[in-house]
C-alpha cells in the first residue's frame, strides 16, 4: 500500500513539474521564409493573391492527390477562397487582406488541425526591378505540454516545404 501511495505521489508531482515547466514553452508555432525575387512586384502579386494560380507552386495547394478543389467566385483578392475535400485530408484556405503593393494574408483550416494564420509580404527592392519577399505562417498550439512541444519543430516540419514552394513561385514570376 506505501508502494502505490509513494508511486501516485511520484506520478502527481512529476505531472506537475511537467505541466509548469511547459507555461514557459510558447504557444504559438511560427515558420518564417525570406527571399528575393528578380520580378516586378506586380507580377508576384499577380501569383499571390489569385488562388487558381497557387497549385504550381504552394506546396499545400493540393496536399492530398486524391483531393478535389473548389473556388470562390472571385479567386483572387479579399474574400477569396477555395476548399479541398480528400481521402487524407480536407480544409480551406481564404484570403482575409490583399493589397497589391503589400501582399495578402489568409487563413488556412485543415479538418482536425489548428487554423494556421499566414502571410505573404512583398516589397520592392531599392532598384525597383525585384520584389523582396516574406513569407510567414504562425500557428497557435494551445496550452496543453504536448501541443506546445510541436513549437519547437514546427519550423523543422514546415520550413523544408516553404523553402521549395518560394523556389517554384521564383521560377514562375522570373519566367513572365
Amino acid at each position: 500500500m506505501r508502494l502505490i501511495k509513494l508511486l501516485l505521489i511520484s506520478v502527481i508531482i512529476l505531472g506537475s513539474m511537467i505541466f509548469l515547466l511547459s507555461l514557459l514553452f510558447p504557444s504559438t508555432g511560427v515558420v518564417e521564409r525570406t527571399g528575393v525575387i528578380r520580378a516586378p512586384i506586380s507580377v508576384v502579386y499577380a501569383q499571390i493573391s489569385d488562388l487558381k494560380a497557387w497549385e504550381p507552386w504552394n506546396p499545400w495547394t493540393k496536399p492530398d492527390s486524391t483531393a478535389t478543389l473548389v473556388f470562390s467566385g472571385p479567386a483572387a483578392g479579399t474574400g477569396a477562397w477555395y476548399s479541398w475535400e480528400g481521402r487524407e485530408s480536407s480544409g480551406k484556405v481564404t484570403i482575409l487582406d490583399s493589397d497589391p503593393a503589400k501582399g495578402i494574408h489568409y487563413l488556412l483550416d485543415i479538418k482536425g488541425a489548428r487554423p494556421v494564420n499566414g502571410g505573404i509580404e512583398l516589397k520592392p527592392t531599392a532598384d525597383g526591378a525585384s520584389t523582396a519577399i516574406f513569407w510567414h505562417m504562425e500557428i497557435k498550439l494551445g496550452m496543453l505540454p504536448w501541443w506546445k512541444l510541436r513549437g519547437f519543430v514546427t519550423d523543422r516540419i514546415y520550413g523544408p516545404a516553404m523553402e521549395a514552394g518560394l523556389t517554384k513561385l521564383s521560377d514562375i514570376c522570373e519566367k513572365k
